[in-house]
């Protein structure tokens, strides 16, 4: 395996992990402590905890053994081999921060520890979704149906674990405890598609330079984005100018503005985000 595949396989592990670590923390020291139910097989474990003093890792992990089955058939064993690291990692943070958090982090405030722990979750869940990773359970159906239809990751969230949320009546009797969980579900999805369409968004370039073509080759090497070269005239000036169009993602700007600055510092150059971009090197165009 090239050294920068490897590489970039490793990072990826890492920020799954990374991801992984922040979803543990907030459900089991915000959540959990104040009997807080979300979504996901996580939130069936911690009902199954509340009735029963089963640990959450418990029940994650068994649940997860069958719906891998379904991500191994549907999205192949690449994918599938970040699910099951990201199951075994899941149940190994969920086992620790589970023995070692006791006690709610916020002691006498559910609402705070429920907007914590949404936002720890969902940002959490977004960082795994980004490296191309899952944590299971029910992250695999709403990667399944973002696959095929044009339904953001949270949104596909929201829908699946509302009825699981709502099954928490029939234990605590508590229309506050799902008031709650609601609102834990609302903030986690938000962050979730804040962090994965933050890392998807594209940005649009119009380039006007002499030294078009010094700064194409280095878009086209450095970056690895494609750049494409439209004729154009000044019309005050009447003068015959190129004028390069790059499509890239966000966070590849200051790549492409260094470009420009050390090759033609008097260069003109218009940025502006797009709406969505699709082909190659983006998202694939999904019917519905």
């Amino acid at each position: 395996m090239p050294y920068n595949l490897k590489a970039e396989s490793v990072k990826e592990y890492l920020i799954i992990v990374l991801g992984l670590a922040t979803y543990a923390i907030g459900w089991t020291g915000f959540l959990l402590p104040h009997e807080i139910t979300t979504g996901g097989v996580t939130g069936i474990g911690a009902l199954i905890y509340f009735a029963t003093g089963l640990p959450v890792a418990v029940t994650y992990f068994t649940i997860n053994i069958f719906l891998l089955a379904l991500s191994i058939k549907i999205f192949g064993w690449k994918f599938s081999l970040k699910t099951i690291f990201g199951v075994f990692t899941l149940t190994f943070f969920l086992t620790i921060t589970q023995s070692l958090i006791k006690h709610p982090l916020l002691v006498e405030e559910p609402f705070m520890s429920c907007v914590v722990g949404g936002v720890l979750t969902g940002i959490g869940i977004g960082i795994v979704f980004t490296a191309g990773g899952s944590t299971g359970g029910t992250d695999i159906i709403v990667l399944i149906i973002n696959k095929y239809r044009n339904i953001t990751p949270g949104r596909a969230m929201l829908f699946c674990d509302m009825i699981i949320i709502s099954s928490s009546y029939l234990l605590f009797q508590s229309l506050e405890k799902i008031l709650f969980g609601v609102v834990t579900l609302v903030i986690s999805t938000y962050c979730v598609d804040f962090v994965v369409n933050g890392v998807r968004q594209s940005v649009q370039f119009f380039i006007f330079s002499k030294e078009y073509e010094t700064i194409a080759q280095r878009i086209n090497i450095e970056v690895h984005r494609g750049v494409t070269v439209l004729d154009g005239m000044g019309w005050f000036s009447k003068n015959p100018t190129k004028v390069l169009v790059v499509l890239a993602k966000k966070n590849e700007s200051i790549k492409i503005f260094r470009i420009v600055k050390q090759t033609d510092p008097q260069a003109f150059v218009s940025q502006s985000s797009v709406i969505g971009v699709y082909g190659e090197g983006f998202d694939i165009i999904k019917s519905k």
